[in-house]
């Protein structure tokens, strides 16, 4: 489990502290402001950890750079220090409840292809982290694989990472009751089955009695689910790992977002830890009430909003998401209502 991450003067994150529920953490906060920035970075760090074959300081300075790198894209390592005159240090720490993955580097503006690792990890995460971006990527299967790994293109790292894990198998034996359960909620909101033709490794949604449909035929939001739903089905998303979504609610109506809502929940309630970037007041109370239900009451969580003061980002964090006082965009939705009244009543 991730329990605290350290940064200080990385891109436009507040320096601060921030500690992590076991089980979801949702953040909140207007565009700009870091949300993407600090997700990237922890799945970064953490992927890095999960598939090093060396721990050794010379291979984690070229293989954190080059993730960090690869996962958001700046021009040079250097640009993801904080925007400021003259030279700037940025450094970015890990705690995790084994301490022995305990990690912290270091870097300047002018760096390039290598960090200063200021904590080595002792040992690697025995379970791979998984980033979800704002879009699909199961149209993207199997095709995408090769091209990204023989050919230079400008796409974030974690599209790559993502649709390898998409094409794993699906899971079988004990565990398949759990993959079930946890499934049966998106497979009714979806209409069907995920299914992957062992051929071609092209997906395809299998509905009861109208047979399969091209997964570039389904719509959007439904090919979202279909994502979700192929990680659970392979077991990536069961018992003891790391999801990272941004943005969850992207092209999901109100009815798909209160289906992922229950899905993020169902997750972390089987153990995997949940980390979620959301600019929608709908999914924050659906994510609100579904662990203020007695039967998550023990489901840790954590609630985070960024908020753009006069000279710099500020960051809240509480157990409680009663205690965060800067939601920018429910002041823009409650102000919205205000001016629809008064419009109604024109």
């Amino acid at each position: 489990m991730l329990e605290k991450a350290r940064f200080q003067n990385f891109s436009c994150v507040p320096n601060d502290v921030w500690r992590f529920a076991s089980g979801v953490n949702v953040i909140v906060g207007e565009n700009g402001l870091g949300k993407s920035h600090v997700l990237k970075a922890l799945y970064a760090l953490m992927k890095v950890q999960a598939d090093a074959k060396g721990l050794s300081k010379s291979t984690l300075e070229k293989a954190y750079a080059d993730k960090l790198v690869a996962v958001m894209r700046p021009e040079s390592l250097g640009r993801l220090a904080k925007r400021k005159r003259g030279r700037e240090r940025c450094e970015i720490a890990l705690e995790l409840k084994d301490s022995d993955h305990n990690c912290a580097i270091g870097f300047a503006t002018n760096a390039k292809s290598q960090v200063e690792i200021i904590e080595a990890p002792a040992k690697g995460l025995t379970l791979s982290p998984v980033y979800l971006p704002t879009r699909e990527l199961v149209t993207l299967c199997p095709w995408f694989l090769p091209l990204y790994d023989n050919y230079h293109l400008e796409f974030e790292e974690t599209w790559r990472d993502t649709v390898s894990l998409l094409g794993n198998p699906a899971l079988k034996g004990p565990r398949e009751k759990d993959v079930a359960r946890l499934l049966h909620p998106l497979e009714q909101a979806m209409g069907g089955k995920v299914v992957v033709d062992s051929q071609s490794g092209r997906f395809y949604l299998q509905a009861s009695g109208e047979g399969a449909m091209e997964i570039p035929l389904v719509a959007e939001g439904l090919r979202k689910l279909s994502m979700l739903a192929r990680l659970i089905s392979t077991g990536t998303l069961l018992k003891q790992g790391f999801l990272f979504w941004d943005e969850p609610e992207t092209n999901l109506n109100p009815k798909l977002i209160k289906t992922v809502a229950a899905s993020i929940v169902a997750v972390a309630a089987s153990g995997v830890q949940v980390f979620v970037t959301t600019h929608s007041l709908f999914l924050l109370r659906e994510l609100e009430m579904l662990l203020g239900d007695k039967a998550r009451a023990k489901l840790p969580r954590r609630w985070f909003a960024l908020a753009a003061s006069k000279d710099a980002v500020l960051l809240e964090q509480s157990e409680g998401v009663e205690d965060i006082q800067t939601l920018v965009m429910l002041e823009q939705e409650l102000a919205q209502s205000d001016r629809f009244l008064e419009w109604e009543e024109a």
